[in-house]
């Protein structure tokens, strides 16, 4: 269950759930998010990966009519979490010797998300 507080589309969401979604998405990028891009500014092939699934959560987003800020990565970043550990996904344990050519989907979208938020992990660009 998401800890953001539902707001209708188009709205600005409550301070309460933007603090708790930058916090969300600093966490995010601590443990996946800084390696995953450290490692992309180095190897082209995954920057293009991480570009093409940053594109594909764009776009998911606006088909839904929501605006992207802090609050819907969040959101989005927590579905997708849940629903992969629901179906086993365990988060890489990220460190110098990762592979980042050979890791999995998921990991690949929580570190897009990073990615759209900003190098802060708090902020949009």
């Amino acid at each position: 269950m998401s800890p953001f507080p539902a707001a209708p589309h188009g709205l600005l969401a409550a301070p309460a759930a933007r603090r708790a979604a930058q916090t969300s998405l600093a966490d995010l990028y601590a443990s996946l998010g800084a390696a995953g891009l450290a490692a992309a500014a180095v190897l082209p092939g995954l920057l293009a990966e991480l570009d093409q699934h940053a594109a594909a959560v764009r776009d998911r987003l606006f088909a839904d009519l929501r605006p992207l800020s802090p609050v819907t990565l969040a959101r989005y970043a927590d579905g997708v979490r849940d629903a992969a550990t629901e179906a086993g996904w365990c988060p890489p344990v990220v460190g110098p010797a990762t592979q980042w050519t050979t890791v999995d989907w998921v990991t690949l979208r929580l570190v897009a998300v990073c990615q759209l938020a900003g190098i802060s992990g708090a902020a949009p660009r």
